[in-house]
């Protein structure tokens, strides 16, 4: 199996040329890394080269990596049901940089880049309707980008009082955050099982 990847990536860095910054594989899986400007380019070879057959898009995610020049990894995974391979088709991004939209090549690449906009805030040029489409149309921010606050900006609860939904500057109750690492129970009123633990 590993031959015939090794081969399917020189096949395709061959026919590809500049665009293919490098090939490998690695469990079971061949990874191309390729331009991002290449990317409806090398989609369409993959999917139409009668080598490759590449025909099913499975997903588009990305990986942020904060210390990078070219901060993400906008990935593609895709499926050749006539050759039963998968590859992972790679484009290195910069945190300005506009990646072609895959969507004139696969249109089910619709939902996931405006995901991959919405998680990472990678802008996809030439993609139809690219807003938001998990969190709330005034969310701030990118979830998943490392540098995200793990609690978020804002908070959203159901005020009862009001009758609807409230937006709310997260705040953090650190009193709750005062633990004292000796009983299950600890803060409970009275003495439960567990508790002689304190003594020892």
């Amino acid at each position: 199996m590993t031959e015939a990847l090794t081969a399917l990536g020189a096949h395709i860095a061959s026919a590809l040329g500049a665009d293919v910054l490098g090939t490998g594989v690695a469990h079971g899986e061949l990874t191309v890394t390729v331009r991002a400007p290449a990317i409806p380019a090398v989609l369409t070879f993959l999917r139409d080269d009668s080598g490759c057959r590449f025909s099913t898009l499975v997903d588009i995610t990305a990986v942020d990596y904060p210390d990078r020049a070219e901060r993400f990894d906008v990935v593609y995974h895709l499926l050749s049901m006539y050759r039963n391979h998968r590859i992972r088709v790679k484009a290195p991004v910069g945190e300005q940089d506009i990646v072609p939209s895959a969507t004139p090549v696969h249109p089910s690449a619709n939902w996931f880049e405006r995901e991959v906009f919405d998680m990472f805030g990678i802008l996809f040029s030439g993609h139809p309707d690219l807003r938001r489409i998990l969190t709330d149309y005034g969310f701030r921010g990118h979830p998943l980008r490392k540098d995200f606050p793990t609690t978020g900006f804002t908070e959203v609860r159901y005020d009862e009082a009001q009758k609807r939904v409230v937006y709310e500057p997260v705040r953090l109750v650190q009193e709750y955050r005062q633990f004292d690492f000796m009983s299950p129970w600890e803060g409970a009123a009275r003495i439960l099982p567990g508790d002689e633990k304190k003594g020892s």
